[in-house]
């Protein structure tokens, strides 16, 4: 037992292990229900493994912190729920455009404002695409259990650091405190990526140079030995402001292009039963767990039904669920919000099946039941 690492280990603890397994060493945050046991245990366990924790005045200066760590050469991650992941936006904006690598955690809780703080949902699906403003890249990943935390919270740091961007890691509440058995990885055999730096010997670095076969600027970080400039303003491959529009149309369209054509290496999902299914469950987060069961207990019954769970949310899994719409009769979404996700559905897949929606924003997990008289009220 001891030799496979099994552990009893609660979401939020999971997502620690797995950004310190992934390299982080700093977090800065503010305590709110129901992410705080990321910043408490990140508190404890960074300073034993040469680490910084930090507890800032407000999510503000959380954001920028991390951003400021990040530059310095430190893998970062911050942590929040509603009302912090709004005040995060200007900062993940300004993120996106210095293409600065670091992961925000954001545990979603009942909302709008502060809501029901100790209750799930999952109201922010679409403040993670568009919250901030502008054109900017966006990787939204989402875990159903303990050990897809920790798995994904490493592939939220491994897309960061590839793609120099920031990466949402979209939890909800049920995830956060679900407690469940789960095997740590031996960690020799899990992928670690790091941000490739310039060559050393490069001379006059230019800190947003795309080199010849690549989309990603080379980052050094400050201290390394080279000098570079860092703006929020649209700006050139030296980093210092410009007003020039093909500058401006070159900067945005290269910063919304490196995910969008690296959609391969980023869509991540799951399928269950979908080789016959006539109905498919499109479900994430907590809701899938409710949704596989409900699919288990449909099957009982003879109903030909499957799951279909986007595990990357932004980037859209376009490709795939066009693919899933064609080949079926119904497509029901659950979500605990009013619809949101189901809304990028309809666009992609509804001159294809019949989709519909299951909503509930009561501040309770949707259960298999529920699910289930949906299936069977559209079968």
């Amino acid at each position: 037992m001891e030799s496979k690492r099994i552990r009893l280990m609660q979401g939020n603890e999971a997502c620690v292990e797995g950004a310190i397994a992934a390299g982080m060493r700093f977090f800065a945050g503010y305590p709110i229900t129901p992410s705080t046991e990321i910043a408490e245990l990140s508190a404890e366990k960074l300073p034993k493994i040469g680490g910084r924790f930090i507890q800032m005045e407000d999510e503000i200066a959380s954001m920028g912190a991390i951003i400021g760590a990040s530059l310095a050469g430190l893998k970062s991650m911050t942590a929040t729920s509603g009302p912090g992941f709004s005040l995060k936006q200007e900062n993940l904006g300004y993120a996106a455009i210095t293409e600065v690598p670091c992961v925000v955690v954001n545990v979603q809780r009942g909302g709008p404002s502060t809501g029901l703080p100790t209750a799930p949902a999952q109201g922010d699906v679409m403040q993670a695409k568009w919250g901030t403003h502008g054109d900017h890249p966006v990787i939204a990943l989402t875990p159903s259990s303990v050990r897809e935390t920790f798995d994904l919270t490493i592939k939220a740091f491994n897309f960061s650091e590839k793609y120099r961007t920031p990466v949402i890691l979209l939890m909800d509440e049920v995830i956060g405190h679900l407690r469940e058995k789960i095997e740590i990885p031996d960690l020799d055999n899990v992928e670690i990526i790091d941000r490739k730096k310039p060559n050393k010997e490069t001379v006059n670095y230019k800190a947003y140079e795309v080199l010849q076969g690549e989309i990603v600027p080379r980052m050094a970080a400050f201290g390394d030995g080279h000098r570079f400039h860092v703006t929020g303003l649209v700006h050139d491959e030296t980093g210092f402001p410009s007003g020039k529009s093909d500058v401006a149309e070159k900067l945005i369209t290269r910063l919304v292009d490196k995910v969008e054509e690296n959609k391969d290496d980023i869509s991540l999902y799951e399928e269950f039963h979908l080789e016959d299914a006539e109905t498919v469950v499109i479900a994430y987060g907590g809701t899938a767990r409710s949704a596989k069961r409900a699919v288990e207990l449909a099957r009982n019954q003879g109903l030909k039904v499957g799951l279909f769970k986007p595990i990357t949310i932004w980037p859209f899994l376009d490709n795939q669920i066009i693919e899933l719409s064609k080949n079926v009769k119904n497509i029901i979404v659950a979500e605990m919000n009013l619809g949101q996700y189901v809304i990028e559905v309809e666009r992609v897949a509804s001159k294809y099946a019949n989709i519909h929606r299951y909503n509930r924003v009561h501040g309770e997990l949707i259960s298999p039941d529920e699910i289930l008289t949906k299936i069977k009220e559209v079968y």
